[in-house]
């Protein structure tokens, strides 16, 4: 079973980008309009990189034999369910709350907004495939281990598309947020 997903590689259009070139990431802790909001949802991005980072690594570890497959299951079902729960619970705050503000506040949002919501909807899909998959890589552990080996090969692929989307996404998504929050001095 593979899947195809569309998984964004290239950077924001320069257009989306304008404000980053007056607030460069490496200028935002110094800016007086850095508030505590703004730290936390970066924070939480962090969360999610270190997250995926932590679920392909135990299924490495699993699919090499370095992790015994009950200790492997119970470290996907945590870490795996942290990643899928929290992702969706951000990204639907994202679209409801954090994104509407930005695009009223500054409409050169919006452009990249478009770009960001389809991310969000593969994300979906990504995150709905990895968690099939996941729990088909559990159950087996106990049924059939030389098939969840097979299972966890396949989940080992997903949680790289994880990274690689994250990594895409979320460094946009922070690019073109944290500039419009900076300029606007807005209560992120």
């Amino acid at each position: 079973m593979t899947h195809a997903f569309d998984i964004r590689t290239q950077d924001m259009p320069a257009t989306m980008r304008v404000l980053l070139d007056d607030y460069p990431r490496d200028s935002w802790d110094a800016h007086p309009g850095f508030k505590e909001k703004t730290k936390h949802w970066l924070s939480a991005h962090q969360m999610f990189r270190r997250l995926g980072e932590l679920v392909r690594s135990e299924t490495e570890l699993y699919l090499d034999k370095s992790r015994e497959p009950d200790d492997f299951a119970g470290r996907l079902s945590y870490y795996g369910n942290a990643l899928v729960a929290n992702l969706h619970g951000h990204h639907n705050w994202e679209d409801k709350s954090y994104f509407p503000e930005l695009s009223a506040a500054d409409p050169r949002f919006d452009a990249g907004l478009e770009i960001l919501e389809k991310d969000h909807q593969e994300l979906d899909r990504v995150l709905d495939t990895f968690t099939e998959t996941a729990n088909r890589s559990i159950k087996l552990i106990h049924l059939d281990e030389p098939q969840a080996r097979e299972e966890a090969g396949r989940l080992h692929g997903l949680a790289g598309t994880i990274e690689a989307f994250l990594d895409r996404h979320l460094a946009d998504e922070e690019e073109l947020a944290v500039p419009i929050i900076l300029h606007h001095r807005l209560l992120g």
